[in-house]
């Protein structure tokens, strides 16, 4: 009899263990992916959030945890890699994609992509961003390229009727912009609002046949065909002086000092239109391609991807995520407030950028911008190139000094890493 009763309150424990145990697996059936990115805009990770639950009303059986990494974002990333505590899904920039790319990190997508999903419909420059070795590591999610902004108001005011479509135009437009606003020789309105960083100049350097860096990693940039180019900035800013930088005028960036009134005309990005018109309603202004210099075209392009962790448990449910961000539905709903150009062309159309008097300039340059990437060593480069680049504009030194000091100590960093 008490053997009867043991082996009935064994039987049921079993069943009560069994039960909790499905219970659990049931309570617990959602796989979490995730995603870490940045936010350049608040409006940014509203948009992204409502993409998301989109996505797990259609994948249910999915959650996403979203991260907004806003400091040191890829010191972060690259720790988190060497610890194996990386997301699953995270933003690669393409200036950053080269290093990682090679080194192993990322999943290949190859293998994920079928017939179903139209990689013909992305920007080809955008994608080719983030290829190596003929394998795909990243879908472009957005992008963006250069133009020049200028102020209706101030044009008109210079009896000035369109932007200038030449750089020989835009200096002569710059000269007649520049204004001494007091007559003590202070001036008050500059033609060209500039900024001094490698990320700006880089189409420069090639534009009279420069190379930033070359296949093995050194920079080349001090060249007479690089600095021709670099020349055209330095002498709008101290030859001419009707040019400035934020820094000169008190103001923090280049949107900055054209909302203010402090230039007339300034290359920036597409991300410059939302924040002109929320922080500065009543500036008049347009936009128009940058001018072209020895009747050739140029501008940068900046992208970032979404990219999978090499080492994440989750690479079916990741990918999903990844393909639904990056799909005309996903992509629709995140960059239709122009914080951000789609990287689809498709969607570019049906939103109707490319037919957008402000932002079919940004469109238009996709076609022929230099990529904001050069491989792995571009870092630093970048950053001996921004130190000597300033001290050849405030005439400290010569730009040919200037960048053959900067290409020297910059080689030098290059070979003591290898």
């Amino acid at each position: 009899m008490i053997c009867t009763r043991v082996k009935w309150l064994i039987f049921l424990l079993v069943i009560i263990t069994l039960t909790s145990c499905t219970f659990a697996r049931g309570n617990n059936s959602k796989i979490t992916v995730t995603l870490s990115g940045w936010q350049s805009n608040p409006n940014e990770s509203q948009l992204l959030r409502r993409v998301l639950q989109d996505f797990e009303r259609e994948y249910p059986d999915i959650k996403v945890k979203y991260e907004v990494i806003n400091q040191q974002y890829m010191d972060v990333i690259k720790t988190r890699l060497i610890g194996d505590t990386a997301p699953d899904v995270f933003y690669l920039d393409a200036f950053e994609a080269p290093l990682l790319m090679q080194n192993n990190v990322l999943e290949p997508l190859n293998s994920y992509i079928n017939d179903k999903y139209n990689l013909s419909d992305f920007i080809p420059s955008l994608l080719n961003a983030f290829k190596y070795n003929q394998k795909i590591f990243g879908l472009p999610k957005d992008f963006s390229t250069l133009a020049l902004f200028y102020n209706l108001q101030a044009f008109k005011a210079a009896k000035l009727i369109k932007p200038p479509a030449t750089w020989t135009e835009l200096r002569q437009d710059s000269q007649k912009l520049t204004r001494d606003g007091n007559g003590d020789r202070r001036i008050d309105q500059y033609g060209l609002g500039i900024i001094p960083e490698l990320s700006r100049q880089s189409f420069l350097i090639k534009t009279f046949g420069g190379t930033l860096i070359n296949q093995n990693g050194y920079a080349t940039f001090a060249t007479a065909e690089g600095l021709k180019g670099l020349q055209l900035i330095i002498d709008l800013y101290r030859n001419y002086r009707t040019a400035a930088q934020p820094s000169d005028v008190g103001a923090s960036t280049g949107s900055e000092m054209f909302g203010q009134g402090k230039a007339a005309m300034v290359i920036e990005g597409s991300w410059a239109i939302p924040y002109l018109k929320e922080t500065f309603p009543q500036l008049k202004f347009a936009t128009a391609e940058l001018p072209t210099i020895a009747g050739k075209k140029g501008t940068m392009a900046y992208t970032v991807a979404y990219v999978m962790n090499k080492r994440t448990k989750h690479k079916d449910a990741a990918w999903k995520l990844i393909a639904y961000l990056t799909s005309k539905q996903g992509m629709k709903a995140w960059a239709n407030q122009g914080l951000v150009l789609p990287s689809r062309q498709s969607v570019i159309a049906e939103l109707g950028y490319d037919k957008n008097p402000l932002y079919a300039p940004f469109v238009a340059g996709a076609d022929y911008a230099t990529i904001w990437q050069a491989g792995e060593t571009l870092p630093t480069v970048l950053m001996h190139f921004n130190n000597q680049f300033i001290s050849a504009l405030i005439g400290e030194q010569s730009l040919n000094e200037a960048m053959q000091r900067a290409q020297v100590s910059a080689n030098r960093e290059i070979a003591a890493s290898r």
